[in-house]
């Protein structure tokens, strides 16, 4: 089995994009790229402010326009470390990810699924047109992971709604399915205090 077979198929098939392009903190020119490209292909509205952070707008489904406005936020970097018998340059080389059991993992190297999980949940969600939601922005912060530097120096009124969901966690007791999360969340008009679903683990990784 391969990395694309697992479901949900779109979130899973952007989680393998993410993986073939090089995104260590302060190195993400790459990734950047690539989510530009994105955003452009599907002629989706998107700014970068100075910082590097971009924000990916996408418009509300016909009859969702009064709908808050939500924010779905990752950052795009990855910790970068490797076993010391691998050879993998993390500047220029793609992640080798393997199917274990219940585990998706990588080849004597970090994975990245924090935070490329919640990048790729993005990414599907802005490109599912099958799905009926309020606007959306999908935030993408750079250098998470040496010193939060994107999140903290993010441009005032880069970004416009005022409901944020922060798609990262290290508790996998917290790992919902952020896919379900998200579908939720977005056709909510009032968002509630506590939201309680299932837990399912969407990726197991260093």
């Amino acid at each position: 089995m391969n990395i694309t077979d697992l479901k949900p198929a779109l979130v899973w098939r952007y989680f393998h994009e993410i993986t073939q392009v090089p995104r260590p903190s302060k190195k993400e020119e790459k990734i950047l790229a690539y989510l530009k490209k994105f955003a452009e292909d599907r002629k989706l509205d998107y700014s970068q402010d100075e910082a590097g952070n971009i924000v990916i707008r996408k418009a509300a489904t016909p009859g969702y326009e009064n709908l808050k406005t939500v924010i779905l936020q990752s950052h795009v970097d990855m910790v970068c470390e490797k076993n010391n018998d691998t050879v993998h340059n993390f500047d220029t080389d793609p992640i080798r990810t393997v199917i274990d059991g219940e585990w998706v993992r990588a080849e004597g190297t970090t994975l990245g699924a924090d935070n490329g999980i919640g990048v790729a949940a993005e990414l599907a969600l802005l490109d599912d047109n099958s799905l009926e939601h309020g606007p959306i922005e999908c935030l993408f912060t750079v250098d998470e992971e040496t010193g939060l530097t994107g999140a903290m120096n993010l441009a005032p009124g880069f970004i416009k709604g005022t409901i944020l969901l922060n798609l990262d966690s290290e508790d996998e007791a917290k790992c919902l399915s952020v896919v379900l999360v998200v579908w939720v969340l977005l056709q909510l008009s009032t968002i509630p205090q506590r939201l309680h679903l299932p837990t399912t683990s969407m990726a197991k990784s260093m």
